[in-house]
């Protein structure tokens, strides 16, 4: 290992090979340290399904980001479109106008570029078949904003990573984990280090904190996001113990964000502790939209359908955190079935089945059975039967008149058999985090930037407030990376280019701008 590098990016995730990548091509020297041994290195990114949320104006777009899509699947697609508006609109709406506006503009208005730059990394892109569209009349119609996933999704993206670092002469030091910055007062030039059980510092000219939130740490859940989140699975990876926050917070660093607020899913009730590798993202439950969801008290507790998948998915979790005994069961009958996502017939699952609702009352275990049966009878009564259903589409199909009617893709739950599947709260990441500016620099608590600390992806604060749009984590985690890395990389090489252009904006001024609607689509 040299005496020093120029760059040091925490991390092996998404957003930390982003900013690796970045920094390289200012010709900077770079390193990253992980904190994982190599079989479990990859971050969060790994247990991902690999979705991401990217703007298109139309299928020419998505043809440049998927080059090897054929005429035959355009021919029997809807993609739709994703615009830049679209992208605003979504991002204002699920976090409740409270998305940092700067943050979000450097966000979406990079989210073009920014995939065209992976690709040319090497990361292949294909579209979300079966997860985001279902086959109506011979044609997919993909829906809620979400169409392109990196193939092979989480893993498949961290292995086009790596080999693009391996590529670009990216050394990764596995077992290394970062204890605290090496801070002068003034500016930060490197990390105290943990390799392999031993201490040692580890020099740079800029370092790069990219290794996520603090969602694996029970003591910061329970302090941060409130009582009974101790109680919650980890969706990912065990090594995400705010240690990147921790160490800037101790230098001056500003917390920033929603920090009672978290990524958290339906997640199965008997999943372990934290996320497996060999399931990935298989203990995720999220075909909900099209059943119901029932409590201990044999209720339901939550409009099923209020919204696609993609905007509801990351908060329910919460929910079902807060009911009796922390778990429920999604209920389905033998019309939907077919249409379960692929994570719900892995074999690590928590399921039930039955040819009667009364024999499906007794299987649910910790459920009132009676009033199970009551809130399924009173259910069926309320279905707006005359209206068609339509999963591709927000069809208006509800249950008015009863408690949380559902909005839409409301069926009769009546034709045997039935499944059930019992789900807990699996938290994916949290939301607050360190405040950065346009350049990715970590601001101290006056908001002026630390001179050599940059932070991209999880461990940022500011983008996300009570929800989140499925897909951005990965984008955000891509794109701040990126900007990270070129910031990073460019300070720590100055000297040895010469002088530097004047830097164009990256984000319009907070003024110019105003909140967006939520555009109807």
């Amino acid at each position: 290992m040299p005496e020093a590098y120029d760059v040091v990016v925490v991390g092996a995730g998404n957003a930390a090979f982003s900013a690796a990548l970045s920094a390289r091509e200012q010709g900077a020297r770079v390193v990253v340290i992980e904190k994982a041994p190599e079989p479990e290195m990859g971050g969060n990114t790994r247990f991902t399904a690999g979705a991401i949320r990217c703007v298109y104006d139309d299928v020419s777009d998505l043809k440049r980001y998927m080059p090897d899509l054929t005429d035959n699947e355009i021919a029997i697609s809807d993609f739709g479109t994703y615009t830049e508006e679209q992208y605003f609109d979504d991002m204002f709406r699920v976090t409740q106008f409270r998305t940092d506006p700067d943050m979000c503009e450097i966000l979406v208005k990079n989210s073009r570029s920014t995939m065209l730059w992976m690709q040319e990394k090497g990361v292949r892109f294909v579209p979300i078949w079966g997860r985001q569209a279902y086959k109506v009349d011979g044609r997919f119609t993909f829906f809620g904003g979400l169409t392109v996933e990196s193939s092979g999704g989480g893993p498949g993206l961290i292995q086009y990573l790596t080999a693009a670092a391996k590529k670009a002469g990216i050394p990764v030091l596995y077992d290394t984990g970062a204890m605290e910055l090496l801070y002068d007062d003034y500016k930060v030039y490197g990390l105290k280090i943990r390799r392999q059980g031993k201490v040692e510092l580890l020099k740079a000219k800029s370092v790069v904190l990219a290794c996520g939130g603090f969602e694996a740490n029970h003591e910061w859940r329970t302090r941060y996001l409130g009582p009974g989140w101790e109680l919650a699975k980890v969706r990912g990876t065990r090594f995400n113990q705010g240690d990147g926050i921790r160490m800037a917070i101790d230098i001056g660093a500003a917390p920033y964000g929603n920090w009672s607020g978290c990524h958290a899913v339906g997640w199965d009730r008997n999943a372990p502790e934290f996320g497996d590798l060999a399931v990935g993202d298989g203990f995720q439950k999220h075909s909900y939209p099209i059943g119901v969801l029932i409590n201990a008290e044999g209720k339901r507790f939550v409009d099923e359908g209020a919204d696609f998948r993609n905007y509801t998915y990351a908060k329910y979790g919460r929910v079902i955190l807060a009911q009796p005994g922390q778990f429920a069961w999604q209920i389905f009958d033998k019309k939907v079935v077919p249409m379960l996502r692929d994570e719900y017939r892995i074999r690590q699952v928590t399921k039930v089945t039955a040819n009667t609702l009364e024999e499906l009352a007794t299987k649910l275990e910790g459920v009132n059975p009676q009033a199970f049966l009551k809130t399924i009878h009173e259910y069926n009564a309320a279905v707006q039967v005359d209206k068609p259903f339509n999963p591709n589409i927000k069809d208006g199909r509800g249950t008015p008149g009863i408690p949380f009617p559902k909005t839409n893709w409301a069926n009769r739950i009546d034709e045997p058999s039935f499944e059930a599947f019992g789900v807990g709260c699996g938290i994916t990441f949290t939301f607050g985090g360190l405040r950065v500016n346009g350049d990715a620099q970590v601001l101290a608590s006056d908001l002026s930037p630390i001179p050599g600390l940059y932070a991209a992806g999880e461990v940022v604060g500011g983008l996300f407030y009570f929800n989140y749009p499925g897909g951005t984590g990965l984008m955000s985690g891509s794109v701040y990376g990126r900007i990270a890395g070129r910031s990073a990389g460019e300070a720590a090489t100055a000297g040895s280019k010469g002088p530097r252009a004047p830097k164009k904006p990256k984000a319009l001024p907070r003024s110019s701008r105003r909140p967006r609607k939520a555009s109807r689509r």
